[in-house]
């Protein structure tokens, strides 16, 4: 583990009486509680970020995406059109 460096945190009595309920339902210690919190709470900050930069990335490539797919359709329908207007030529 890496150098574990002692810090002083001030908090509500009304937190201190939850997380200790907490650790005594976990056989664990408040250090143990707290480092263990940080951790989740930096992996959702983390996790958060991508989502939202990701969320991003889709709406600034949604305008693109539609017109892809309209260009995609008309060059469809000019294909259809020529291959019906083939088939009816033939007939």
């Amino acid at each position: 583990m890496a150098e574990v460096k002692k810090i002083a945190v001030c908090m509500p009595d009304t937190l201190l009486k939850e997380i200790d309920d907490l650790v005594n339902v976990e056989s664990s210690n408040r250090s143990e509680f707290i480092r263990n919190a940080m951790r989740f709470y930096i992996k959702e900050l983390k996790r958060t970020s991508i989502i939202e930069g990701m969320k991003k990335g889709y709406m600034e490539m949604a305008e693109i995406n539609i017109t892809l797919a309209e260009v995609g359709l008309t060059a469809d329908n000019e294909t259809i059109t020529r291959y019906e207007t083939r088939l009816a030529e033939c007939e």
